[in-house]
């Protein structure tokens, strides 16, 4: 293959979306916000995650209380996370790319690698990071500029698969290629409407990360 390929973690090559859902419903629970199901989520899911929230709130959401929110959201995300799987196709996927590839991921980096691990995927990918803070929920954008630079690689050399608009509009900030699968975090027409290659499955995926 000739471009690096960047993995996009949860919802690309995780299928976590209800384990998502369940744990932005325990966190909005907590300060009387609604219930939310998954087309809710994919309709309106985006980076910053602080202004989702705001919305599904339908109201101001702070630094502190976000950092609150946060946290709860990911207390309940690790009880379920030892019942997810991967999304289908993504080991042959990976074994049909090649060495050049890595993952790069929004997840916490110390809770990130082991998990990875612990699926069987590690030794495909060159590098893997996830984030190196407390609180998370920003743009990938300067997450994705660090990356490549740790890889010694220029944007255009790089493809990103990934399941959310902010996926793109952080290749587009590097001058990486992208590619939008749907089935993850975010609803298919929306990613579809970005103008950018989409696919719904993760072979598809790689077949136009190929031919890009």
């Amino acid at each position: 293959m000739g471009r690096h390929l960047i993995w996009d973690w949860n919802g690309t090559l995780l299928d976590d979306i209800t384990l998502v859902v369940a744990a932005c419903n325990d966190a909005f629970a907590s300060v009387g916000g609604p219930v939310i199901d998954v087309d809710e989520h994919r309709r309106s899911f985006r980076r910053p995650i602080m202004d989702y929230y705001a919305e599904a709130l339908r109201r101001p959401v702070d630094a502190d209380e976000f950092a609150r929110l946060d946290k709860i959201f990911h207390d309940s995300y690790r009880v379920a996370l030892p019942e997810c799987e991967l999304r289908e196709g993504v080991v042959d996927a990976l074994t049909g790319w090649g060495p050049r590839q890595s993952l790069l991921s929004m997840w916490f980096h110390d809770e990130l690698v082991p998990c990875v691990d612990g699926y069987g995927l590690t030794e495909f990918f060159q590098r893997i990071d996830g984030l190196r803070a407390e609180v998370g929920g920003d743009s990938k954008a300067a997450s994705l500029a660090a990356h490549l630079g740790a890889l010694g690689l220029a944007g255009a050399d790089a493809v990103l698969i990934g399941d959310t608009v902010d996926d793109a509009h952080a290749a587009a900030s590097v001058g990486a290629a992208v590619v939008l699968v749907g089935g993850g975090f975010t609803d298919a027409e929306r990613l579809r409407a970005h103008g950018v290659p989409f696919a719904e499955t993760i072979p598809e995926a790689v077949a136009l990360a190929a031919a890009l």
